[in-house]
């Protein structure tokens, strides 16, 4: 009986054992078949994200492979084009087109290009290039003014149309624009020569990136004695108005990425007072931007504001008809192209050009020079909307007795001038020819200005003459100003009668402020060092005195 008992609790033992074995079993199975799927659904996210990374590699591997390609096909371009110079001379005109249009590209269509129109252009790979570049390279700027300047037999009116432009500019306004001079000469020792010249004259202007000065190269000019005579004009007149056209493009092709407007003007005309926000403001206040020129100035081809986006358009049109008419049929051929309907009436036409170009009025320029850059031509156009000149300008100056050496022409008087009545013209000065201005009470001065020369008469200038103070307490001025540094060496210059140094006429214009050292003044003069070529105006005196 005892060992049927012990019999039936071992086989109880093991069925338990075996229940429970199996449980644990089930359970495991359960859990690594979780585990199971855990793994093998981040192993498809992971191959899932190396597909990505494998097409994503793909992708950036096949577009560096068009960059190098870019870059082989530029440095392969380039260095066929070093090839093709070296024979290039030996091939005519129409042959070099011809291998121009069908190489140095695979595409089926040609892009026209400068080279199109100027294929002589290719002989050398300077001939874009400006043989003389003078400034500071400037851009981000409201307006770019346009200056193109040649050799004229009889008279220069450049420096004077600078002076003029740049001495109607505010501070602010002089650094929101920029004035490109083109030497248009292939004489390459005359435009050095006159960038030499501009930077002695200008070289606060220059430094600062206001004024620049270029030339195109001796290369960039086609052969001009092929032109065909055309519309009655003999063959100089041809030439003359030809290579005028090549100018106009030259500058603009510089000027372009410059500023958002860029002002076409000439090289003898003077300026209106305020006429940089002037322009400025009337093409901003435009109601739309369909306009293509705003006219400033009624004559010619000054005063031509255009949009830069404009002047690849403007350029591509004159180079393609520049050997057939001048600069102002040309602009009048490409609005009618725009806008104008062959089916309509010439007065419809030029209903339509009105909306593209846009006249201001009073002008803001003039035309002042008499001789053209076309030899033996005259010309004494004027702009009629300009107004009339202003040949002076006025200031309230301390009370003073003034007087003169020079010998005064007619009835413009030192004595008008000082009062702002009028401007003082003399005859031509010589060294020691003295303007002088005594005082009544001796009195405190803040700064100086001296204008000579005015819009009719612009080379009337003073030339080599110095300002100086005779301060009235003589004494004391030489001990607190008259020295400079611990060596005591002399800080200005002291004239054998009492006078003090303090500045000089540059271009035609003299200004500064005065040391406070020296106290109160009992004179200023003006005294000429050498003798003049011209006869002397001085336009505008103005003394400010100290608060």
């Amino acid at each position: 009986m005892r060992l049927r008992n012990v019999s039936f609790l071992t086989v109880l033992l093991f069925g338990l054992s075996g229940l429970v074995s199996l449980s644990w079993y089930t359970a495991f199975s359960s859990s690594r078949g979780d585990v199971v799927d855990i793994y093998q659904r981040e192993f498809l996210a992971l191959r899932e994200r190396l597909h990505s990374a494998e097409q994503e590699n793909l992708r950036r591997s096949k577009e560096l492979n068009l960059v190098l390609e870019e870059i082989k096909r530029a440095i392969a371009e380039k260095q066929a084009l070093r090839d093709i110079n070296r024979t290039w001379s030996s091939l005519s005109e129409e042959t070099r087109l011809k291998l121009w249009n069908v190489s140095s590209s695979k595409n089926v269509l040609q892009l026209p290009s400068i080279f199109h129109h100027l294929p002589h252009l290719l002989n050398r790979e300077d001939s874009l290039h400006p043989a003389v570049h003078l400034g500071q390279g400037r851009t981000g700027v409201s307006i770019v003014m346009g200056v193109p300047s040649v050799k004229r037999e009889v008279h220069s009116y450049l420096t004077d149309t600078l002076s003029s432009l740049m001495s109607e500019l505010s501070p602010a306004e002089k650094d929101d624009c920029v004035i490109v001079v083109l030497i248009a000469e292939a004489d390459q020792q005359y435009a050095s020569s006159v960038a030499d010249s501009l930077k002695r004259l200008f070289p606060a202007e220059i430094q600062s990136g206001l004024l620049e000065v270029v030339s195109p190269s001796l290369h960039f000019y086609p052969d001009f004695s092929k032109l065909r005579e055309s519309f009655g004009d003999p063959k100089e007149r041809v030439r003359w108005r030809t290579k005028q056209n090549l100018d106009y493009c030259f500058l603009m092709m510089y000027a372009q990425s410059k500023g958002t407007y860029y002002v076409q003007l000439e090289d003898d005309i003077v300026a209106r007072p305020n006429y940089f926000t002037t322009m400025k403001n009337f093409a901003l206040q435009q109601p739309s931007e369909e306009w293509m020129i705003l006219e400033f100035s009624q004559l010619g081809f000054i005063g031509k504001m255009f949009k830069s986006l404009d002047l690849s358009l403007i350029v591509e049109f004159m180079l393609m008809f520049y050997k057939d008419k001048p600069i102002d049929w040309l602009l009048d051929h490409i609005m009618w192209v725009k806008v104008c309907n062959p089916e309509k009436d010439a007065k419809h036409c030029d209903r339509q050009k009105a909306n593209l170009r846009i006249r201001f009025k009073p002008s803001l320029f003039q035309h002042v020079g008499t001789h053209s850059s076309l030899a033996g031509k005259i010309q004494k156009l004027k702009d009629k909307d300009f107004g009339k000149q202003t040949l002076h300008k006025g200031h309230a100056n301390p009370q003073a007795e003034v007087t003169t050496s020079l010998k005064t022409y007619q009835h413009f008087t030192l004595e008008k001038a000082y009062a702002g009545e009028d401007f003082f013209w003399a005859f031509t000065p010589v060294a020691g020819d003295f303007i002088r201005i005594r005082f009544f009470t001796p009195v405190r001065i803040e700064r100086f200005f001296f204008r000579s020369g005015n819009i009719e008469h612009p080379g009337d200038k003073l030339f080599n003459t110095s300002v100086e103070v005779l301060p009235f307490d003589n004494i004391q001025a030489e001990k607190e100003a008259l020295t400079d540094g611990r060596e005591k060496k002399p800080k200005y210059h002291r004239t054998e009668d009492g006078f003090i140094r303090i500045g000089s006429f540059q271009n035609g214009i003299a200004e500064g402020e005065v040391d406070p050292s020296f106290g109160p003044l009992e004179a200023m003069r003006l005294t000429v060092v050498t003798d003049s070529p011209v006869w002397v105006i001085l336009s505008e005196i103005f003394i400010k005195k100290a608060e």
